[in-house]
């Protein structure tokens, strides 16, 4: 039968040992007794350290021990069941992995102990003080996402974590920024809550916002015009359509159009008295996420958009329907046939029905099928660099701009507006509001006018070097740590986790 452990006996050979209390060195021999520690596995096998230990006298008359147990130096210490190598990467495993596939870890490597063990190896842990931090980052995390929040401290310097706290709220925030006054940069999103904690904690540090929610932010506008000019990425006019031709707007959306303005109307009249969005929701029975959609739009036509057509499998056959057709070819069954060559998989139906639209139609089929876009493809092409679109793109987007032109001021304003982000030029910054308030665009002129309120913050990110980046790395890292913790922790085990992991 193999055999599963590995024994190897040793002593100690120093002549004399230090006491544990005055330091003072002995060499009057007490007595000798065994002592049995666990240590990394080798070859596959646990491995048992049998060490012949001294208990010593302690000669000092003024120390109040009479006797000590002699420790080795890196092998032993007071009370130890495993030499402090096997501790240390029985510490990293935890840290790592957590309880249970620590655990399942640790039997691999020949030094198997229970997740309980390892998760009083964590908590055993010190935890450092962050001191005076210069350069702050913070953000939010969800520990229950649209519920329970808490917020994750960063040296932006060094790039780790120095602390989370249980909420996002301003008064942590500035609580924690008083004890441990230094902070000179603080760099956070736009979250009103960070700013006041900011604000309050530490008034004399300078706020940065982080470029990448401006980004996100402006994102959000273009995204909300597009959609709103959905028509205009039509490639032509709708009576030169193959396709079957929209169906005449039903009562159910003449009804929720009405309901829409009517809407609209109701939450910009409460708002307007100055009632917050809670508030809103309480009295109209609404959702806070559909109020805030609400509030954003200017108009109600903002949010009334075209739904989007659903693609069919015929589409793509389209084209050849429409060549065979001026050629003369009106029989649907030989089409059908045709088209089951080139790959089709739908139903004769379908493409009678298409045939019949063209025959009691005054206009003839075109060989080429219209081009729509995605509003979200759009926005994409507005937002990303001109030098990094493709010839095809912008050669798409060049037309759809010379169709529409609030798209065309959108794709001006956004084009500065990322300028000023990727070469830091914040100082163009008020011409920028300035343009933005006065171009007609409802969505660009509410995204100005929230760069007013934290304006200071904005200019300071458009200006400064420091960003957000490093922050929301570790959100990351610390989202793969709450998710592999499957929620069964308590806040001061993910903190030291998060904390001290490598």
């Amino acid at each position: 039968m193999k055999e599963t452990l590995v024994s190897v006996d040793a002593e100690v050979s120093a002549a004399a040992a230090a006491c544990p209390d005055c330091g003072n060195a002995s060499t009057r021999v007490h007595s000798r007794y065994g002592r049995t520690v666990s240590d990394l596995g080798i070859g596959g096998r646990q491995t048992l350290l049998r060490l012949q230990v001294r208990r010593f006298f302690c000669d000092e008359q003024a120390c109040d021990r009479r006797t000590f147990t002699e420790q080795v130096p890196g092998v032993t210490g007071r009370y130890a069941r495993r030499t402090e190598l096997l501790r240390g990467v029985l510490e990293k495993i935890a840290l790592a992995l957590g309880g249970r596939p620590g655990a399942r870890m640790s039997r691999r490597l020949a030094a198997a102990v229970s997740r309980t063990t390892l998760l009083q190896l964590i908590r055993a842990l010190p935890v450092p003080e962050p001191g005076s931090v210069a350069v702050v980052g913070v953000d939010d995390f969800a520990f229950r996402k649209g519920s329970h929040y808490g917020s994750i401290v960063v040296d932006m310097r060094t790039r780790r974590p120095v602390d989370l706290l249980p909420d996002r709220r301003s008064a942590g925030f500035a609580a924690w920024l008083r004890a441990h006054p230094g902070t000179h940069v603080i760099c956070r999103d736009r979250a009103g809550g960070y700013a006041e904690g900011a604000r309050l904690g530490a008034p004399d540090a300078i706020q940065v916002a982080d470029r990448f929610h401006l980004l996100y932010n402006s994102t959000q506008a273009v995204d909300r015009v597009v959609r709103a000019h959905r028509k205009c990425l039509r490639d032509r006019p709708e009576h030169e359509v193959v396709a079957q031709p929209a169906p005449p707007t039903t009562s159910d959306e003449g009804r929720r159009a009405q309901l829409t303005h009517q809407r609209h109307a109701e939450i910009h009249a409460l708002a307007s008295k100055g009632i917050g969005t809670t508030a809103i929701c309480n009295a109209l029975n609404l959702d806070g996420k559909t109020v805030r959609r609400y509030r954003l739009a200017a108009t109600a036509d903002e949010l009334l958009t075209d739904p989007a057509t659903r693609s069919r499998e015929l589409d793509e056959h389209v084209p050849y329907l429409a060549e065979r057709w001026q050629q003369g070819c009106t029989n649907a069954a030989l089409l059908t046939t045709e088209l089951r060559d080139h790959g089709y998989h739908g139903s004769e139906r379908s493409v009678r029905r298409l045939l019949q639209t063209w025959r009691v139609s005054a206009v003839p089929p075109a060989a080429l099928a219209p081009a729509t876009f995605k509003p979200r493809q759009v926005t994409g092409w507005i937002i990303q660099p001109a030098g990094e679109r493709t010839k095809h793109d912008q050669a798409e987007l060049s037309r759809i701009l010379q169709r529409c032109a609030s798209l065309h001021t959108v794709d001006r304003l956004v084009s500065d507006f990322a300028g000023m982000l990727r070469h830091r030029q914040g100082q163009h910054l008020d011409t920028w509001i300035s343009h933005a308030q006065h171009s007609g665009i409802a969505a660009l002129a509410g995204f100005a006018a929230g760069l007013v309120k934290d304006y200071e913050a904005v200019r300071n990110g458009l200006t400064l070097d420091w960003n957000s980046g490093a922050v929301e790395g570790n959100v990351c890292r610390l989202k793969a740590i709450k998710r592999a913790m499957f929620g069964r922790a308590n806040f001061d085990l993910l903190r030291r986790r998060v904390i001290l992991a490598d």
